[in-house]
């Protein structure tokens, strides 16, 4: 009797479970996509094949499978599969799992793989329980993260476990998974008279963003609501139109990482004078939600980074830029955003000043710190003051003076201002660059033949 029941709460649990909770894969040769870490020869693949698995962090954006490799992996080895979120499980239950481990494994050998999603929330307290039993091989920890494992999880986790990169499903993917659970009798819709177009699926790989879960949700949402309007025992058909009501507008998948990549690859790409590509990152990011004053706050540090003397105006056009954006907000700043980062794109490109003063800093930094000659040092507060205004030669204590520039010449009395030979600011052959390098070289030539120059 007690069999019968546990059947009827099978049967009533299936009934009520997503599609795509339904149509997990249960075996490796069920899992689309990830053939980068599960094809033939790939380092994953020969760890589940030999029964070598050690702990692991599974790291990528959500609905790709993460929870299901886990699962499938117990399978494959044939070990016992507990799951936690690392953001609940408390170290009593901890201790629990840790003592089950033990016993099983002591009285059949079979080992133990605990589960943790959100591992990048797990805390100290836990690891001291954990880490040592995982250190030794007792239980096997597989954990999931959104997140960037190298700036989430705690090194003690990063450095006992393997890593590896769960990517989003392409879209022929996401149609394969559909085709799958249209055709499966048994967890999926193979029963029903259903058509599904060509032009539904692509609509909900499209809009999916490679996440398998959302992909399956849309199905079964277009699938139930069809079933309501349908006349008769005619087909339900699913047209593009259909799928588009059954599917939430296309969401770019973001978070905390997608902050930092999407700004970087803006950057990146602007410093590559690809503006396409910039503006591209930049809707991307509006898209998500951005704030446009961060985006407009790169650019005008790139303005000065990246293009530099190569085009001085870069840096005026940044900062009216980024005064526009504070002012006019969205959604009119995209126009600000979309004209600065075009035009900083196609700009001529130098970061001779950047270097220049990372150059000096390091000295600073790491040298013997120059004091300031006598001569150079603020007249008002020097053993000389009162010697002398504007134009007139300043003698400090060891007999050296200040030389007025604009009394010479040239411009250019040839002194030195540091007392050591340096060079800092090399100017690249680009754009408004190319004259400041003219004439730091005619600067330097002067200086050298006044035979005072030491910037040689």
């Amino acid at each position: 009797m007690s069999n019968l029941w546990a059947g009827r709460r099978d049967e009533a649990r299936q009934r009520v479970e997503p599609l795509a909770v339904r149509m997990r894969p249960r075996t490796l040769e069920e899992v689309v996509g990830q053939e980068q870490i599960l094809g033939e020869g790939r380092l994953l693949r020969r760890m589940i094949d030999a029964d070598a698995v050690m702990s692991l962090i599974l790291h990528g954006p959500p609905g790709t499978g993460k929870t299901t490799l886990a699962e499938v992996i117990a399978s494959h080895t044939k070990r016992r599969f507990v799951r936690e979120n690392a953001a609940s499980v408390g170290v009593k239950r901890i201790r629990e799992i840790i003592d089950d481990a033990d016993r099983r494994l002591g009285e059949s050998g079979r080992r133990t793989i605990l589960f943790l999603d959100e591992i990048h929330r797990f805390t100290k307290s836990q690891q001291d329980v954990l880490l040592g039993d995982v250190e030794r091989g007792l239980i096997t920890l597989i954990g999931a993260t959104t997140e960037n494992p190298l700036f989430a999880v705690n090194s003690a986790l990063i450095s006992r476990s393997t890593l590896f990169r769960v990517e989003s499903l392409s879209e022929d993917e996401i149609v394969e998974v559909l085709r799958r659970a249209i055709a499966d009798k048994a967890r999926g819709y193979g029963e029903l008279n259903l058509e599904v177009t060509d032009e539904a699926l692509r609509v909900w790989a499209l809009k999916s963003e490679g996440d398998a879960r959302r992909a399956l949700t849309a199905l079964e949402v277009g699938v139930l609501s069809s079933q309501q309007r349908r006349s008769g025992d005619g087909p339900i058909v699913i047209d593009e139109q259909t799928a588009e009501d059954s599917i939430q507008a296309k969401v770019a998948a973001y978070g905390e990482d997608g902050h930092y990549d999407a700004i970087s690859a803006m950057i990146k790409s602007v410093r590559g004078s690809d503006p396409d590509a910039a503006l591209y990152w930049i809707a991307r990011m509006l898209d998500a939600g951005e704030d446009p004053r961060f985006i407009a706050r790169r650019l005008a540090i790139l303005a000065s980074e990246d293009v530099g003397n190569a085009d001085p105006r870069a840096m005026v056009i940044a900062n009216s830029g980024w005064e526009l954006v504070e002012r006019i907000g969205m959604p009119e700043a995209r126009i600000t955003l979309g004209q600065l980062a075009t035009y900083l794109a196609l700009a001529p490109k130098s970061n001779a000043a950047y270097r220049a003063i990372d150059a000096a800093l390091k000295d600073v930094a790491e040298g013997r710190v120059r004091p300031v000659p006598m001569f150079l040092r603020d007249k008002n507060s020097s053993p000389t003051a009162g010697a002398g205004g504007a134009g007139t030669r300043v003698r400090d204590l060891g007999g050296e003076a200040y030389e007025y520039s604009h009394n010479d010449e040239e411009g250019v009395t040839g002194q030195d201002y540091l007392g050591v030979p340096r060079t800092y600011y090399e100017p690249k052959e680009t754009g408004a660059e190319r004259a400041l390098g003219e004439r730091l070289r005619e600067i330097r030539a002067i200086r050298a033949r006044k035979g005072k120059g030491s910037q040689t």
